[in-house]
């Protein structure tokens, strides 16, 4: 665990948010039967270091020492406050003159860090059913902190993953944050394979050309295992990975687009990262993996409009056909990139975000995973003006803290836990891109 237990003020809203989690991942995976108008508490407004350096949540800004994740009122409250300024300016803030004065980015950057404390990487959230380390969050939370000049950072992440991993490859669905599996039922999830590489892959990408060999070298058994698994699960006739849940986090009778574009990914990383490391046999074992898997991919998904499921309806779509986009590939095809031009369409929420699919149950609610991500994809596309778009959206629906929340109800209020690392990660790396044309 990370930080203290919840407070009294937490006991409650932790409490109902656990049960949402619940009825959520059991509707989940049904099909639409209607719609609704779903209320999730707000469980706190960001959360912020005390004296002891554990966190605490916050629920207004007289509780904060302004500009900061900092707990006001203490004896270690400046330094701690001096601590995490001289930590932001370490690295680089992305500046998007179209955002105004929105404190966003900084806010994001604060709250991955914070998110971190007391461990080796962040957790996905503080609320108790959320204060595990996800490896998918984990990749893009490594992604964000190295595109943001805190390469010590996400080598931590790199670190972390490479630390729990088994010798089969296979991740645990989640970790606590000292590495231990979460024992809750959930099944393995293959994606978070092709996760682990291509955040390998893109912290490689922030690190001077002589120095990657070095840092491919103290990865090595995570890229080994990794890349190993994601072949693995290829090497049969039809070259896709089997069924298996993904960020739904529901039980998959059929294989996800977004699985299979996820190990798609990886291998395509694998390869890149093996030629850093001088293997070249096993990075062109890789690529053709990659270029099988990608036929693959194609041949199944292609025909019905890259579908959630194999075989599913095209307005099933969801963040899968993202995969296939950069920053996860640099070579996508005209068809995967007009499903995911219209994708936002079907996935489309009354205040204006996104849910994680087409066929996600019509409740109202929009999700800051799915919205945060399709941004991030926007910004790589190459459309500047929708990407801001998106990005002022979110800012204007984060908490009264500004801490980007996981939900925002069909009224606009942001809902869940806030902060969450996967939105906050994915809104830093299209500000990023936005900010710096050149990568």
């Amino acid at each position: 665990m990370i930080g203290s237990q919840p407070d009294a003020r937490g006991t409650v809203p932790a409490l109902l948010l656990c049960c949402a989690l619940v009825l959520g991942l059991c509707a989940a995976g049904s099909p639409v039967a209607g719609t609704g108008h779903a209320d999730f508490p707000l469980d706190s407004a960001t959360v912020a270091v005390d004296a002891d350096r554990r966190l605490v949540r916050v629920h207004r800004g007289d509780e904060l020492v302004p500009g900061t994740r900092v707990l006001a009122g203490t004896a270690d409250s400046a330094r701690l406050a001096d601590e995490q300024r001289t930590w932001l300016a370490a690295g680089t803030i992305p500046q998007l003159p179209e955002l105004g004065d929105s404190t966003m980015v900084r806010d994001a950057l604060l709250d991955l860090h914070v998110l971190g404390t007391g461990s080796e990487v962040a957790v996905a959230g503080f609320a108790p059913a959320w204060r595990s380390v996800w490896p998918r969050d984990s990749a893009l939370v490594a992604a964000a902190l190295a595109r943001t000049g805190h390469l010590d950072d996400a080598e931590r992440v790199l670190g972390f993953l490479q630390r729990v991993q088994p010798a089969s490859g296979a991740f645990a669905a989640r970790y606590t944050p000292d590495g231990a599996p979460v024992s809750d039922g959930r099944e393995p999830q293959s994606d978070s394979l092709g996760w682990a590489l291509w955040a390998m892959a893109q912290v490689v990408a922030e690190i001077p050309p002589t120095k990657r060999p070095e840092f491919v070298e103290r990865h090595r058994t995570l890229l080994t295992r990794s890349a190993a698994a994601c072949l693995a699960l290829v090497d049969n006739r039809q070259s896709l990975p089997p069924a298996s849940p993904d960020y739904w986090e529901t039980s998959e009778p059929k294989l996800t687009l977004s699985t299979a574009a996820m190990v798609h990914a990886g291998l395509v990383a694998g390869a890149q990262l093996s030629a850093v490391a001088g293997e070249h046999s096993r990075a062109a074992e890789l690529s053709e993996a990659a270029t099988r898997t990608r036929q693959a991919i194609r041949h199944g998904f292609e025909p019905a409009g890259y579908p959630r499921r194999l075989g599913g309806p095209a307005s099933s779509v969801d963040l899968g056909v993202s995969y296939l986009l950069p920053p996860f590939v640099t070579d996508p095809d005209d068809r995967a990139a007009a499903v995911w031009r219209e994708s936002a369409a079907k996935m489309a929420r009354p205040a204006g975000g996104l849910a994680p699919g087409g066929s996600w149950r019509r409740d109202g609610v929009s999700w800051l995973t799915a919205t945060s991500s399709h941004a991030m994809t926007t910004a790589f596309t190459g459309n500047r003006e929708q990407a801001v778009r998106e990005l002022r959206w979110l800012s204007a629906h984060r908490t009264p803290l500004g801490s980007l929340p996981e939900k925002v109800l069909d009224d606009g209020r942001p809902a869940s836990v806030a902060p969450l690392a996967w939105a906050a990660a994915a809104t830093l790396i299209a500000a990023d891109k936005l900010a710096d044309r050149s990568r």
